[in-house]
């Protein structure tokens, strides 16, 4: 562990997929400290019929972050990831099924969420931004409407439809207390990685959540995605993603950004243009006019043989305590 002789930072990780998980299991190497703060949009997959069918929240994302910060058995992970490939069962997933079936014993998933923690001994807390069934919508450039995270996804990515705003469904949903009260005690929030206006952005459009955020004095952070994404977030610069941020309620809240300067192998990046993917670029002079402190850092980790591109975990979390460290005297007393 680092920082043994000073006080844990209290940091809050806002997100959902899985960019706020690879996050997850970097930071707490350095901390016990954290709190993750996950959307509760998702309607696709096994999660999205669990939802249906249970009438409960969307379990995958909160899955995938206790067991970021799980401190368990090896197989303990791979229960909990399994995914069944016959019979009724087809297509889900052990760890949501779990989840569901602690919604049930426990009578809420708020509950459920936190006794599924203890039983695999999580570092820090994971929460639900909202225990209200939410749908997110999303308006488009030319007009139209679509809502479902998931049709919303398909809608970018196969109609290659660029997204105006998005919006939850219905309107002004409540945060938990916990989430506001986890957010005004921050000494370090980190916004992602993840998809920006099916992961990050539902969150802030959470009664309470941009407001404790505008709010805070503690030390905000937004990580770049590494490639923009087909349709979602296609021809965006980094300086865009900011900017979509600041459209739906937190204006000047970003004091720093992450960014990706490690070289990708071109025949990786072959893979995802053709996908219509590309590396998320950025101007420098762009930050140092808008008051913001951009760090390069080479947080890429790429995975030849799979012609993966993700967060490395620990170079992430390596250079945000660095920045901590500029804090040092107000946190780690």
């Amino acid at each position: 562990m680092i920082m043994k002789q000073q006080k844990e930072p209290q940091i809050v990780v806002i997100g959902g997929g899985t960019g706020i998980s690879t996050m997850l299991r970097g930071l707490k190497k350095y901390t016990s400290q954290i709190t993750a703060i996950v959307t509760v949009a998702d309607n696709g997959g096994g999660s999205g019929i669990l939802r249906e069918e249970m009438k409960m929240l969307p379990p995958g994302d909160i899955r995938n972050c206790i067991l970021a910060l799980a401190n368990t058995e090896p197989i303990m992970e791979k229960l909990f990831q399994y995914r069944f490939t016959e019979g009724s069962l087809k297509g889900q997933n052990f760890g949501n099924l779990f989840l569901a079936a602690m919604n049930g014993v426990c009578g809420s998933f708020e509950q459920a969420v936190k006794s599924t923690s203890e039983v695999l001994a999580v570092t820090g807390r994971v929460l639900p931004v909202t225990n209200e069934d939410i749908q997110l919508c999303a308006e488009f450039i030319d007009g139209t409407t679509i809502c479902g995270e998931w049709e919303i996804v398909q809608a970018s990515k196969v109609y290659r439809k660029s997204i105006q705003r998005v919006y939850l469904e219905p309107d002004h949903p409540k945060a938990l207390a916990e989430v506001i009260q986890a957010i005004e005690q921050a000494q370090i929030i980190i916004l992602g990685p993840g998809s920006l206006y099916t992961s990050i952005i539902p969150n802030l459009l959470v009664d309470g959540v941009a407001e404790a955020l505008q709010n805070s004095k503690g030390m905000r952070i937004y990580i770049s995605n590494i490639m923009t994404q087909p349709g979602e977030t296609e021809g965006y610069d980094l300086k865009r993603h900011i900017q979509a941020l600041e459209e739906h309620g937190i204006s000047n809240v970003i004091q720093y950004v992450i960014a990706n300067n490690k070289k990708i192998p071109e025949e990786i990046l072959q893979v995802y243009e053709e996908d219509g993917a590309i590396p998320v670029k950025y101007e420098k002079e762009e930050f140092v006019k808008n008051n913001i402190h951009l760090i390069e850092a080479p947080v890429c980790k790429v995975y030849k043989e799979n012609k993966l591109i993700r967060h490395d975990p620990d170079c992430l979390a390596y250079h945000i305590m660095e920045l901590a460290k500029e804090y040092q005297n107000v946190f780690f007393v």
